[in-house]
């Protein structure tokens, strides 16, 4: 079957209209958790204690899956079975004759599912080697929960996401998020998170907000805004760029490459001074010389010199 966005998900389960096969897949856990929980909103609330059971891949047996999912519904449309660590159910790590079986009257099941059930496998990794789990993904629906595709799709999630929890987020930050955090669907909920509690009762959260509470991702270190501050002579504001770098994972000797680009674009009067700062902290990096975030703010001053520098 063609894939399912989360939004056409609950379109189906506004309906009524559900298949009896789902697997959610991705990397982000909190949204798979959360479109699993949805799955829920196919049965009246009242009646979800008789008609919505989980199981767990690695306390349960395909025969445990077999009997929940035939038992008929009580007083409602469908009965809804999720499976979470559906992986570890799917592909048994013994090898032997008794998991073979085992394993054929689960691909028996899939073939044929009972039309009265709904059925979400939440899975981690999933080894697609195995016959079960190609057959799995022939007959069910597959909802991708966090995989981001580019900026634009990373807008739209960020967009959603706010709207979700109320963060009254501009257009502008939300770009500035997606720069910032990229293209990590867990980086950019941690993100909106962060922001949510430091905007905290403002009716608006700008882009400025994003740049002073979110720090840039490792992987978009060119956002980092360091060496645009230093070319600005703005010692506070590199800094601050460097202290949210570090905060984030940045390794140092990764922010001294920056600051070392940095320093070879410097006024053509600077130059030789900058670049003697950076080999002398570089050295100090590699001999143990200090601790290293001392190290690279003393050099963030020292590339921003004290000459025409703005100060907040």
């Amino acid at each position: 079957m063609p894939p399912l966005t989360p939004a056409a998900l609950r379109k189906q389960i506004a309906a009524g209209d559900t298949g009896p096969l789902y697997v959610l897949v991705g990397e982000d856990e909190a949204e798979k958790a959360a479109v699993a929980a949805e799955f829920a909103e196919i049965v009246d609330e009242g009646l979800r204690p008789f008609n919505v059971d989980r199981l767990y891949g690695g306390e349960m047996g395909v025969d445990d899956l077999i009997h929940t999912a035939a038992t008929l519904p009580m007083m409602a449309p469908r009965r809804v079975v999720l499976v979470l660590d559906a992986e570890r159910l799917l592909a048994p790590k013994r090898e032997s004759k008794a998991a073979d079986e085992t394993q054929e009257r689960l691909e028996q099941f899939l073939g044929d599912p009972p039309p009265h059930a709904t059925i979400a496998f939440v899975c981690g990794d999933l080894d697609q080697r195995r016959r079960a789990v190609k057959l799995l993904i022939r007959q069910a629906h597959v909802i991708d929960c966090g995989t981001i595709e580019d900026a634009r799709d990373a807008e739209r999630w960020v967009k959603a996401r706010a709207a979700a929890i109320g963060a009254p987020l501009e257009a502008a930050a939300s770009r500035a998020l997606v720069e910032r955090a990229g293209l990590d669907a867990g980086r950019l909920r941690a993100g909106l998170d962060r922001l949510a509690l430091y905007a905290m009762g403002k009716s608006a959260i700008t882009a400025g907000d994003v740049r002073q509470a979110v720090p840039a991702a490792p992987d978009a270190q060119e956002d980092f805004g360091v060496a645009k501050a230093i070319w600005r002579n703005d010692a506070a504001d590199a800094l601050r760029e460097l202290g949210l770098a570090l905060d984030a994972g940045a390794p140092p000797v990764m922010m001294m490459g920056q600051l070392r680009a940095a320093a070879e674009s410097l006024p053509a009067p600077r130059v030789a001074r900058a670049i003697e700062a950076v080999f002398r902290t570089d050295l100090a990096l590699k001999s143990s010389g200090g601790e290293p975030r001392a190290l690279l703010e003393r050099l963030v001053v020292e590339l921003c010199g004290t000459g025409g520098a703005r100060r907040r």
